[in-house]
């Protein structure tokens, strides 16, 4: 999806997302309600329902439009209440749940960067989840300043049930491994065009990225390089340059860390998103990193991450 700047008037905002959220709430499809099993273990809803997933897009869209500029507003108070389940739950050590957390988190954001726009640069709407990748900016022209983010949220019955959220410091300075490649940018182009994937072919995506993901990181099991992964595939971390060649060396080096696999994961267009925690951790405890990875053509053809520091 491309880049989305929320920029509106306040006068613009109040009209329009009063309007839309009475018509989203009104027009919720029942089926973008997942199964009655505890949040933290639902099955992520119906992965083939294109309008309630683009229902729950819209949601998130608007929430992050209108209430990130002035979260302390009576507008985003408002707007935050009606996308917000009042009990739903936040992941994340002083983190407070329903609305209110969301909003604080927005307010902390801003007291960190003030000044700072939410510019949206990929989002996913996968069964009852959505994604947002996106960047606390303080300018939104330059991709090199301010925070980088990830947020994923459940929602069920028109409402936000559930929200974690993971955001790092954007590098700056020139990295030692010389890739200067922004966190954001998309930079893959296929060698000839292709047509969206289907559903079906998103889901397919999925499970093949998780699977490379835990056979790397889980598994520690270095050829999975060279079965799913282009041998010129575009990194956005900067500590590693492009390529596979940098990754396999830091496999063989000898490095320690914490073994890890994907707890949570979606699927949109050709991009599958991984959510991560170490090997033995439980659904309270908090993620690692979110991972972003573009498949094309059978193989992942570009990557992007957000591992908090903080």
């Amino acid at each position: 999806m491309p880049p989305f700047t929320p920029r509106i008037t306040r006068a613009s905002a109040l009209v329009a997302g009063a309007a839309l959220i009475g018509v989203l709430v009104g027009a919720a499809p029942a089926s973008a309600s997942p199964t009655g099993a505890p949040a933290s273990t639902a099955p992520s809803g119906d992965r083939q329902n294109v309008g309630a997933e683009e229902f729950n897009a819209c949601l998130v869209r608007t929430l992050f439009a209108t209430a990130f500029a002035d979260p302390d507003s009576p507008f985003a108070q408002a707007i935050a209440g009606q996308i917000v389940a009042p009990d739903a739950i936040a992941h994340g050590s002083g983190t407070a749940s329903g609305p209110q957390g969301l909003l604080a988190q927005f307010a902390a954001d801003r007291e960190r960067l003030p000044g700072a726009q939410a510019v949206i640069k990929h989002l996913a709407s996968d069964g009852d989840l959505v994604a947002v990748h996106w960047q606390i900016a303080p300018d939104p022209s330059d991709e090199r300043r301010g925070d980088a983010a990830v947020d994923l949220f459940r929602l069920q019955d028109g409402k936000i049930v559930e929200h974690w959220s993971l955001d790092q410091a954007i590098p700056t300075g020139t990295p030692a491994s010389g890739n200067t490649n922004t966190m954001f940018s998309d930079l893959y182009r296929p060698s000839q065009p292709t047509p969206p994937p289907t559903e079906q072919q998103e889901e397919k995506n999925r499970v093949f990225a998780v699977s490379a993901y835990n056979t790397l990181f889980r598994d520690k099991d270095v050829t999975i390089l060279d079965r799913a992964f282009d041998p010129a595939y575009l990194q956005h971390n900067s500590i590693a340059p492009n390529g596979t060649a940098a990754l396999k060396q830091l496999f063989g080096s000898g490095a320690q860390f914490p073994a890890q696999q994907s707890v949570i994961s979606l699927s949109d267009g050709d991009i599958v998103w991984t959510f991560s925690q170490a090997v033995g951790d439980g659904p309270d405890d908090p993620l690692l990193a979110a991972d972003l990875f573009r498949v094309d053509g059978g193989l992942i053809r570009e990557h992007w991450d957000v591992v908090p520091t903080r």
